[in-house]
């Protein structure tokens, strides 16, 4: 089973020291900033399951670079956990609004913080969703986001990660623009239907470097199918391992 990344922004050490031996007692995988600059860095290397941000940073609050991220549509579906000293019911539905999924008021027991974590990565489809897929030798590992095909890793971005989540977990089936739009961008994102088109070409390309194409095709006037039944592997079988 892989291990869940978290990102955990907190300008004071000794509190960002505290929240990364508990989560990684907990067996989660943890990365580090200190504030929303240095965050926005680690986000540009690797992508996390789950940000833990704290609202009270310099320069840039947490509040604030929520705000910014979630209107970027590359991570508007990693899931945000506000740490807030701030009890309020207006400062709560404040940090609600802006895109957060959940906060947590300080101070908070180790408990707590795992346990609403665990309920936050649960609604995004992280945990009590599979974990691993494999569609013959095609495997994508979501803890890890990475895609392979046999035993060679491919490289794609965020954004064909979440399709080829998609199609995998559903092969067989069609599906038109406006279901993938909604899918795999959220009803909040404004695109064209044909950036479909687009992304659809890009995946497809990929995969036809392994001889693996006729996976993805297109249904004439509808949308496109992720098919086994006539592709190249239309012996394999689907295969799940859960969290």
């Amino acid at each position: 089973m892989s291990k869940f990344n978290i990102l955990v922004v907190e300008d004071e050490e000794a509190i960002r020291d505290m929240l990364i031996m508990v989560l990684e007692q907990a067996g989660f995988a943890t990365m580090a900033a200190e504030s929303a600059i240095e965050a926005q860095s680690a986000l540009d290397q690797t992508f996390p399951d789950l940000i833990l941000l704290d609202w009270m940073l310099p320069v840039t609050s947490g509040v604030e670079w929520v705000r910014r991220l979630k209107k970027e549509a590359i991570y508007q579906d990693i899931p945000v956990i506000l740490l807030t000293a701030r009890g309020e019911e207006e400062d709560k539905v404040k940090g609600l609004e802006v895109g957060a999924d959940d906060y947590v008021t300080k101070p908070f027991s180790p408990k707590e913080l795992i346990a609403r974590i665990r309920a936050v990565l649960r609604r995004a489809g992280k945990i009590s969703a599979t974990d691993t897929v494999s569609v013959g030798d095609l495997q994508l590992d979501m803890g890890q986001h990475r895609f392979s095909i046999g035993n060679r890793q491919v490289d794609i971005s965020p954004t064909e990660f979440r399709m080829v989540q998609f199609f995998m977990t559903h092969p067989d089936k069609v599906f038109s623009r406006s279901q993938l739009l909604d899918q795999i961008w959220g009803r909040s994102v404004f695109i064209e239907e044909r950036t479909i088109d687009v992304h659809i070409r890009r995946l497809r390309k990929i995969l036809d470097e392994y001889e693996r194409g006729d996976l993805l095709q297109t249904v004439r006037g509808f949308g496109y199918k992720f098919s086994l039944t006539d592709s190249a592997v239309s012996a394999a079988v689907v295969t799940a391992v859960s969290y």
